[in-house]
């Protein structure tokens, strides 16, 4: 195969029209497997390849970005700047954006390297054209030089380059448009997760300072981005410390109070609940909810509201904060207010539009959820409590989403049986509800892989309980554990018999 590989480059090479040698030696270099790639490929002059990049042919393009991504990939990454330097760099400014993205791609592996990265780091040109692609055209383009960047900064060398011998360079880049801004806001959120030592050098490039001004400028569109992209920074320990020490977590808290007056505040007001939400599950549910009782008052407002919007941010804040024992604490300390919610989740179960319904039951599953190990009977008492709140005959209004047409209703009706089935009221209520055990183990009642996946997940909850027994009985218990052996997908031979004349 190596042989082949060099006569079709060296076909390629003396050819006026190289699209066909080039498309065989595509097929050649995908036939070699990736770990022989390398030895197959010693000696190849591939800057063949790389001089053919220089065309208007997009097909012609596209096909030796193919070869490259596959051989390139196979180079050792050490080695791979030095003997092609000047193909990267031309890279980087090709008009093309996968011969960009395919660049990029490999400076990233290379500053990965033991060695490579101080080269690459000390070229004025590649550090100069790779943050210029941040402004590019296709978002595919800037995503990869923000990843590549973001693999730079690695090492120290990484951070004193781009923070202080090219932050004039980054600075100027920002000042290309809104969408340009964010772009290097999400490069800057991305360095200072790595470490409290990368956080440092944004903070003193006066970047991270810069995106939390954002939080209270006049553009509610940039408001609401920035809000993201601080959601994004308090997702590592040293970064939320960060926030707290700028009196962020108290700035957003006082935003979300005065949202009530502010007439566009529906743009931005799910953001501010989802970053208190993340906050909440990172840190303490009880401490996040003490501390900043607006947000736990907002959610509640928001799922008793008419904004659809504002409803499923509420319904999978709620969900998620309510699928810790600390947060299912915190919610029952609110009394009236959660009951009122609940009655609201009930009713968009019933009456809702569909994707409210399907969100509104896997929060209803989260709030339910305690693992064995937690279930203490305060709990126990807590959650049966939800449950019969929610309806009359809570049973039978779930058993009967599971009989609509609607796979996401039916799957999320189960996750619910498959939340209270770890729970003794649960089993109990299961066994006192007619004809549920029958259709628990009844495998005609979903169709649908997930279907069967959700049924098959609340038989599995079922069946390795420790109290299946004791609530359902053991000629119970052995139907579900008999369900559980046979798998998901189990199916029932039937012999069939031909009445047909004399037969």
């Amino acid at each position: 195969m190596a042989a082949s590989i060099e006569s079709l480059l060296s076909e390629i090479s003396r050819s006026e029209d190289p699209m066909e040698g080039l498309k065989s030696l595509r097929t050649a270099v995908f036939a070699v497997p990736a770990g022989s790639l390398r030895e197959a490929l010693s000696g190849s002059r591939l800057e063949v390849i790389f001089s053919l990049l220089d065309t208007n042919d997009r097909e012609q393009v596209q096909v030796c970005v193919d070869i490259l991504g596959r051989v390139l990939q196979a180079q050792d990454p050490t080695h791979l700047y030095h003997i092609w330097k000047v193909e990267l760099e031309n890279g980087l400014q090709h008009p093309d954006d996968s011969v960009k993205v395919l660049t990029l791609a490999q400076l990233g592996r290379i500053v990965n390297s033991v060695e490579a990265p101080t080269a690459v780091l000390g070229s004025e040109v590649i550090m100069r054209r790779v943050i210029q692609c941040i402004t590019d055209e296709k978002i595919l383009v800037a995503k990869e030089a923000i990843s590549t960047l973001v693999k730079m900064c690695q090492c120290k060398a990484g951070l004193d380059a781009l923070f202080s011998t090219h932050l004039g360079e980054l600075k100027n880049v920002m000042a290309t448009s809104d969408v340009i801004r964010y772009r290097v806001y999400e490069l800057v959120v991305d360095v200072s997760s790595v470490s409290p030592v990368s956080l440092g050098y944004c903070a003193n490039s006066n970047l991270i300072s810069q995106l939390l001004q954002e939080l209270t400028g006049d553009d509610i569109l940039v408001r609401a981005t920035a809000i993201e992209m601080v959601t994004c920074l308090a997702e590592s320990q040293h970064g939320r410390q960060h926030l707290a020490q700028q009196g962020i977590m108290d700035q957003i808290s006082n935003m979300i109070v005065g949202a009530e007056s502010d007439p566009f505040s529906s743009l931005y007001l799910p953001g501010l609940v989802k970053f208190f939400g993340k906050l909440a599950l990172m840190d303490s549910p009880q401490h996040v909810c003490e501390c900043f009782p607006a947000f736990l008052k907002t959610v509640s407002d928001m799922v008793l509201g008419s904004d659809d919007t504002h409803i499923t941010v509420a319904l999978d804040t709620l969900g998620a904060l309510g699928s810790t024992v600390e947060g299912k604490q915190v919610l029952h300390k609110t009394g009236g207010r959660f009951n009122a919610v609940l009655k609201k989740m009930s009713q968009l179960v019933r009456d809702g539009p569909t994707e409210l319904r399907v969100r509104c039951l896997d929060a209803i599953a989260q709030l339910l959820t305690l693992p064995v190990e937690d279930q203490t009977e305060d709990l126990c008492v807590l959650l049966e409590s939800w449950f019969c709140s929610l309806s009359s005959e809570p049973m039978e209004m779930f058993r009967n989403i599971t009989t609509q047409p609607f796979p996401e209703l039916h799957c999320g009706a189960l996750r619910i049986f498959s939340a209270i089935a770890t729970q003794a009221w649960g089993q109990k209520l299961m066994l006192r509800t007619p004809g549920f055990v029958e259709w628990t183990v009844d495998r005609s009642s979903g169709t649908t892989k997930e279907a069967k996946d959700a049924k098959f997940e609340l038989v599995g909850a079922l069946a390795s309980s420790p109290t299946i027994v004791e609530n359902l009985g053991s000629q119970n218990a052995l139907r579900l554990r008999s369900y559980l052996k046979e798998g998901p997908y189990y199916v029932n031979a039937v012999a069939l018999v031909s009445t047909e004349g004399g037969d």
